[in-house]
């Protein structure tokens, strides 16, 4: 059985499965309702019961205690008709909110010789709302800040996931990589940029990773692929040797389980049993696509990188209107 949810007299119609809260749903149908803790607690997922009836079987409500009766905590509401919401809804990055939050090491994993996956856990009453490709900072001991991208999408927020590269000189990259340990306490603000996907296009889209540029274009597929999208998508990763493909066998999956995905691995300092793409992944892209004025272009790594992709997708009919860009300019101390 489900249930059908009105959101602002029409504006949006969403379907919730049996025992699924309505934020559940909402997220997974890839509806922008506001968040924040996901536990009942902080009250920013509050919305305004039109009509119909939820329950809340977590008992977690704790958000309610003052507020008006007609008050609905999206977050551990769980219909039991359908219902009508009156709801402020997000459409774009400013709407989010920002948030200066203190967090703890849960696992790190070193998954190339220079990269470092790390997950991180926010306070028990904290989520952290936002886009798949946003990124956030880092905020050390003297107030300077370092940003990484979120590796992981939306719908997956219980922890994020960073791919941070070693830096030669870089000294909060030497404390990952050589004395942070699991549960150690970080500070870091976010969300923040606008590297993310344009869901109202219907052109299909290249993505385009150099080194750990791979992170946010991870978390842009994945929320892609929960929220079914069919589109063609095909990714583009250019790294140096073939042991810099820290997720090949990931992205081998997706093009595995979805037809629309295709997968373009791209090294320029090939090994000599490749027998793949070679080169710079810019011109991997243009030998395939010498006309790029149909589709929407995501790219994320070094500058040099980007600043090549974009003059020479520009020189191939790709307006600046359908090219977005993160550009990695890494920081030494």
């Amino acid at each position: 059985m489900s249930f059908e949810v009105d959101i602002n007299n029409g504006e949006v119609v969403i379907e919730v499965n049996q025992g699924e809260t309505v934020l559940d749903a909402a997220l997974r149908q890839d509806v922008g309702m506001p968040y924040g803790c996901r536990n009942g607690r902080c009250g920013n997922c509050i919305t305004t019961l039109k009509s119909g009836s939820v329950e809340y079987p977590s008992g977690k409500t704790g958000a309610l205690e003052n507020a008006d009766e007609n008050a609905c905590l999206t977050c551990q509401a769980v219909p039991s008709s359908n219902l009508s919401l009156q709801a402020k809804l997000i459409e774009t990055v400013k709407q989010i909110e920002i948030k200066t939050l203190p967090c703890r090491v849960a696992k790190h994993e070193q998954l190339a010789h220079d990269v470092m996956a790390v997950w991180l856990k926010l306070p028990e009453n904290q989520r952290m709302q936002f886009m798949a490709g946003q990124y956030i900072n880092f905020i050390l001991a003297d107030g300077r800040e370092r940003a990484f991208s979120m590796a992981n999408a939306p719908h997956d927020d219980e922890m994020i996931e960073l791919h941070i590269r070693h830096v030669d000189g870089g000294e909060f990259t030497n404390y990952v990589f050589d004395r942070m340990q699991d549960k150690a306490i970080l500070r870091i603000k976010g969300p923040l940029g606008s590297f993310v996907l344009r869901e109202d296009s219907d052109r299909p889209m290249i993505f385009i990773a150099g080194g750990t540029g791979f992170a946010p274009i991870k978390g842009q597929i994945e929320h892609a692929i929960h929220v079914g999208e069919k589109r063609p998508m095909k990714i583009y990763w250019g790294v140096r040797a073939k042991r810099d493909l820290y997720h090949a066998e990931m992205v081998q999956k997706w093009t595995d389980e979805n037809e629309n995905i295709e997968f373009v691995p791209v090294l320029s300092e090939p090994d000599a049993d490749w027998d793949g793409r070679t080169g710079f992944v810019h011109e991997a892209v243009l030998a395939d696509h010498p006309d790029m004025s149909g589709f929407d272009v995501y790219m994320a790594g070094p500058p040099v990188m980007v600043n090549a992709g974009k003059d020479a997708f520009i020189e191939a009919g790709l307006s600046t209107d359908h090219m977005f860009s993160d550009s990695f300019d890494f920081a030494k101390d």
